[in-house]
């Protein structure tokens, strides 16, 4: 049976999934990001090379699918980085401050070890849908 209170997101503009699960749902205003590794959705499972790009990817497809879903990084509520080596966080850091801008969500930063294909790091969301915040 169908839930027909929840909206499943999916986008072209980012990875499509690879397993059983959408890459956002969307309900009571809420839209909630699935995990977003640095993968270019049409190079397969190609990783940018180094950290900085592959931060950007993350960041990117992340928005791609806020966007998706009628949300933008101005409607973040709360951020989950997970990253493979703890030591890139001052970086990962600057890189996030730079695209999501003066806006800061509650976040939570996970040393993990490794990720999936072997990322640096993995990006998850929650954010407001509909209307620009007034």
């Amino acid at each position: 049976m169908v839930n027909t209170l929840i909206e499943y997101i999916v986008t072209p503009n980012a990875p499509l999934p690879r397993g059983h699960y959408a890459q956002a749902t969307k309900a009571n205003g809420l839209v909630f990001v699935s995990g977003q590794l640095p993968l270019k959705n049409q190079d397969g499972v190609a990783l940018p090379e180094g950290l900085d790009a592959q931060v950007h990817q993350a960041l990117s497809n992340m928005r791609e699918v806020l966007l998706a879903a009628g949300s933008d990084v101005d409607k973040l509520l709360s951020v989950q980085i997970y990253v493979s080596d703890i030591e890139n966080w001052p970086r990962v850091n600057e890189l996030y401050r730079a695209f999501i801008g003066e806006n800061a969500p509650a976040r939570t930063v996970v040393p993990c070890g490794y990720l999936h294909y072997g990322a640096q790091i993995e990006i998850s969301a929650i954010a407001l849908s509909g209307a620009p915040i007034q």
